[in-house]
């Protein structure tokens, strides 16, 4: 029986890692739980699988947490004490990480050094702190296994070719909902707009990511990090379709990739009973109804976002960091309708030619960084 921590169990990859514990409950066994500020679902997901801890970002909402589950044994934590709680739980052998933002940052670290492997999904872990987690899980001989499904399939292209060369990482991205959109097309869009992805079911966030293809731009740093490659070996490839989920070009011009439906139970379930494989009792992909697949090189100008994060990934140093947040702040300012959609990548851009650079930084600095260019941004937004 495999012991399984989540930190962000209420959100799309807490939700949909809880379906495949569902399907193989003989074999999993969810230990400790974590949300932000939604008790009304992490109630029910604590009643349902019985968890020795949950914990809940929101102070106040964890009190309430606490009073609501008063008739059980589980413990209720609140705050960072609460996500350190559940990431360190002696009972867990992995800690699934799908929380959102940078907050995962202190709570994987902290897993690592108490020996769990991680199923990564918080993409701001390594896109910021890859210079501390990867030496960190390699000290510690933990396993950092990718939950993004095209990380997974760059992962699972790797399988048994440990040794051989690879030539380039083809990292796929399926464009989002204005793929092939002008700049000025892009003019007025609205959030609705936005959040209307033509293939895949996201949270708000990663949904408008992919919109601005800055989703894109982060994984490319974090693929930097996870396969150790260099910037030049990432090519992101445009793949409307969603079906080949990314690939490995090696030294001899073989390139093997991981193709399937696009179902985030799939790199979950393989992230969760790696090496091994089982069933996914779901829609099981058909060749012959999708009958073409075509792939285009991305519009870097148009999406500009990308762009960046090459330009931030080879600054190195903090500049993923002021990459991430003002696209995290700036993200949370187009929800809340304050800002317009092609006002996002301009602030990360304005935001990188203004926050101070350092190189090397350590966790504090990282966070440091964060706090630094969220003030720039409200200070000219």
């Amino acid at each position: 029986m495999k012991k399984i921590a989540i930190l962000g169990s209420t959100g799309s990859i807490g939700t949909q890692t809880l379906e495949v514990v569902e399907q193989n409950k003989t074999e999993l066994q969810v230990v400790a739980l974590s949300a932000g500020s939604n008790i009304s679902l992490l109630e029910k997901q604590a009643r349902k699988y019985q968890p020795q801890l949950v914990a809940v970002w929101d102070e106040k909402k964890a009190g309430e947490l606490k009073e609501n589950l008063a008739d059980t044994d589980i413990k209720v934590l609140a705050g960072m004490e609460g996500l350190l709680s559940v990431a360190t739980i002696e009972s867990s052998d992995i800690l699934v990480t799908a929380i959102v933002g940078m907050i995962g940052i202190r709570p994987t670290i902290a897993a690592i050094e108490s020996g769990k492997d991680i199923a990564l999904a918080n993409k701001e872990t390594l896109v910021t702190a890859g210079h501390i987690i990867m030496p960190l899980a390699k000290k510690c001989n933990v396993k950092i296994l990718p939950v993004d499904s095209e990380h997974s399939a760059i992962f699972q292209s790797l399988n048994g070719e440990k040794g051989n060369k690879i030539d380039k990482i083809l990292l796929t991205a399926s464009g989002g909902p204005f793929r092939g959109k002008s700049y000025e097309e892009l003019e007025n869009v609205k959030v609705e707009d936005a959040l209307k992805h033509p293939n895949w079911s996201m949270g708000k966030k990663i949904t408008i990511d992919s919109a601005t293809m800055v989703n894109k731009g982060l994984e490319v740093m974090e693929a930097k990090w996870l396969f150790d490659v260099s910037l030049g070996q990432i090519q992101v490839v445009v793949h409307p379709q969603s079906v080949l989920h990314s690939a490995v070009q090696f030294m001899d011009g073989a390139v093997i990739g991981q193709m399937g439906t696009p179902d985030m139970r799939l790199p979950i379930l393989y992230a969760l009973f790696y090496p091994n494989r089982r069933t996914l009792y779901a829609e099981e992909l058909d060749l012959f109804s999708i009958g073409t697949l075509t792939f285009e090189r991305p519009d870097m100008e148009t999406f500009f976002g990308l762009s960046l994060a090459y330009d931030a990934a080879d600054a190195g140093g903090n500049m993923p960091t002021v990459f991430n947040a003002a696209n995290e702040k700036a993200v949370a300012m187009f929800l809340d309708n304050k800002i317009k959609f092609l006002e996002i990548p301009e602030i990360i851009a304005e935001s990188m030619q203004e926050v101070y650079y350092q190189e090397n930084p350590s966790l504090e600095e990282i966070l440091n960084t964060e706090k630094a260019t969220y003030e720039f941004i409200e200070s000219r937004w």
